[in-house]
């Protein structure tokens, strides 16, 4: 009798080997390189669905979240009331991960992830750390590790990391090989910190000059252009097995409200849909990406309900999935914005993954967005063929990156970050980006002799750029105003300018500031020579065409006002041609130089 059980059990665990070899191997099997599993695509396939056989419904719907804590290590004791209080489910990263298995994190710098300096060393040790007690767990699945590193305007690693001009000022350039040179090193970095997912780049084609929310974001009016430029980019991560995601589908380039905030409608038809919004995210599709984020904005031409392409399924299922044969993974944008919530909080992850999400991103209460989705698949709602589908998809895109084979980054590659080579990468960028729109009676170079007073909202930089001209050798003053410059502020300014033979003005989307445009008309009734550079958005000249000199930067950052100002003085001649059209006044590619 012992003999027969015995028999009998030594079967069952044969037969269980045999057609379920990740039963047998414990924590062993959870990295598919290793030998027994093949290489080949039947190969990866049954890795994957004997991974899912053995997968809880618990774990299945955890793995479908991206989520932000608060901390800078997997435990930080200074963020467990903050975490508790702000809905994170858990008091910190670990028990996020232990009570909801999570699949992913994303890092911001408000969270304390990601500092502003950065530690990278604690960068690294965090995202080390995450991995360490995801591949602990009864499950072990290694996280994505996100962020958004766009360049330029968003970026959540800076200092000591390498800070790049944003899209529009690659659009500028013109040439996809910097911006294949900007992606491959902020993957680099990226990698080096344990970040293996970024949501970029952005693929929006910006044609509305009062766009808040995307503007410099984007590479250019000309869907060609951005094709060509986002799909280097993708391709340029990819190198660096960082997960590229394309955003925000079906495109934010035409509307006058951030989704952020509000609910914007892109009253686009089908034909301009097709040959504009669309292009770039079907070319990110044929070279291969991996995810695309999608967009909180209605499309009326592609679903009439008034939903958000976010919670459409005619948008996400029939036209992204079917129509444009995209099997990777699709993204939710965060769901934590206003465009998004346009049904009860409870249901919006279950509506978005019902419209075809596989990720759900950032929900506003962490607790209350999982239970919503196992309710609503233990209440039939939602079928377990359907999470499976996402969960196929999570894993192998995991899998292909071989965060099973090793989850973790070596904290000696953070070395690089921030290297020689990689700043003089992006100095040449900013320095090819600066377009030289205006120069009447060629006000521009200023010259030694000159006494310049430059102006302007502090988010223009007026201080930082004075300090680079003065560096060089020029009578420079500055006088930084608000965002919005008060009439005290204006007054100000033109009694600083009478002692200034040019006065420089440092706009930041004054296209759509009065208060900015008020600034720039009273500097103008001085008589003075009146420069403007606009900061950020290009579009700022429309508010005032008869302005001497007119310069377009398409951004902020110290490594933009740096080129700015060479090229003020000559020291760089201005190479950048216009990636938009500025309506009424200067034509896409309109360029000048010295």
């Amino acid at each position: 009798m012992l003999k027969r059980r015995l028999f009998s059990i030594i079967s069952f665990m044969l037969i269980l080997l045999l057609c379920f070899p990740a039963a047998a191997l414990g924590k062993g099997w959870d990295d598919p390189t290793k030998p027994g599993w093949g290489n080949g695509e039947k190969a990866k396939h049954g890795w994957i669905v004997s991974k899912m056989n053995h997968m809880t419904l618990e774990e299945k719907i955890g793995q479908l979240f991206i989520i932000h804590m608060y901390g800078q290590t997997p435990t930080d004791p200074d963020f467990e009331e903050t975490n508790l209080n702000n809905n994170r489910g858990a008091k910190n990263f670990k028990k996020a991960i232990e009570e909801y298995h999570i699949g992913g994190v994303i890092y911001f710098n408000w969270s304390q992830n990601i500092g502003n300096p950065a530690n990278i060393e604690q960068v690294n040790a965090l995202s080390n750390g995450l991995q360490d007690i995801a591949m602990d767990q009864r499950m072990p699945i290694p996280l994505f590790i996100s962020t958004d590193q766009e360049g330029g305007i968003v970026q959540r690693l800076t200092e000591p990391g390498t800070v790049f001009p944003g899209n529009m000022a690659l659009g500028a350039t013109r040439s996809t090989d910097l911006a294949a040179d900007s992606a491959g090193i902020m993957g680099s970095e990226l990698s080096s910190l344990g970040i293996n997912m970024n949501f970029a780049p952005v693929a929006d084609v910006n044609v509305n000059p009062e766009n808040p929310v995307i503007g410099v974001r984007s590479f250019s009016e000309d869907p060609d252009l951005v094709s060509d430029m986002a799909v280097s980019q993708v391709q340029a991560y990819q190198e660096e097995k960082v997960v590229p995601t394309a955003k925000h589908f079906p495109g934010h380039g035409d509307t006058n409200v951030d989704s952020h905030y509000g609910l914007p409608i892109i009253n686009h038809d089908l034909e301009t849909l097709r040959n504009v919004d669309l292009k770039p995210f079907q070319a990110a599709i044929d070279a291969g990406i991996e995810a695309i984020m999608t967009a909180h904005i209605v499309v009326p031409a592609l679903d009439d309900s008034g939903l958000p392409a976010t919670l459409s399924k005619p948008i996400l299922t029939d036209l992204l999935r079917e129509e444009m044969g995209f099997d990777g993974l699709i993204v939710t944008d965060s769901l934590g914005m206003s465009g998004a919530n346009v049904v009860e909080p409870e249901r919006v992850p279950v509506e978005a993954f019902k419209a075809g999400n596989d990720i759900l991103l950032n929900p506003p209460n962490v607790e209350q967005s999982y239970n919503a989705m196992l309710e609503a698949v233990e209440s039939g709602e939602i079928s377990e063929e359907r999470i499976d589908e996402s969960v196929y998809r999570i894993l192998k895109a995991k899998m292909e990156k071989g965060l099973f084979g090793n989850p973790k980054t070596n904290p000696d590659a953070v070395e690089n970050i921030g290297s020689e080579e990689n700043l003089a990468k992006a100095d040449e960028i900013a320095n090819k980006s600066i377009t030289m729109v205006k120069n009447e009676n060629n006000v521009l170079p200023l010259s030694t002799e000159q006494d310049v007073l430059i102006t302007g909202p502090s988010l223009g930089e007026p201080e930082y750029l004075a300090e680079q001209l003065a560096d060089k050798g020029f009578n420079v003053s500055d006088y930084a105003t608000s965002t919005s410059p008060t009439q005290g502020q204006i007054d100000e300014a033109v009694s600083r300018a009478k002692d200034a033979d040019t006065v420089l003005v440092t706009t930041y989307t004054a296209n759509t500031n009065p208060s900015q445009q008020q600034l720039v008309s009273a500097l103008e009734s001085t008589g003075k020579d009146v420069v403007v550079s606009a900061i950020r958005n290009p579009y700022d000249l429309m508010a005032f065409p008869e302005v001497d000199g007119y310069l377009a930067t398409y951004g902020n950052r110290d490594v933009s006002i740096e080129a700015l100002s060479s090229v003020l003085i000559g020291e760089v001649n201005p190479q950048g041609k216009l990636p938009v059209t500025i309506p009424e006044l200067y034509d896409y590619g309109h360029h000048l130089g010295y």
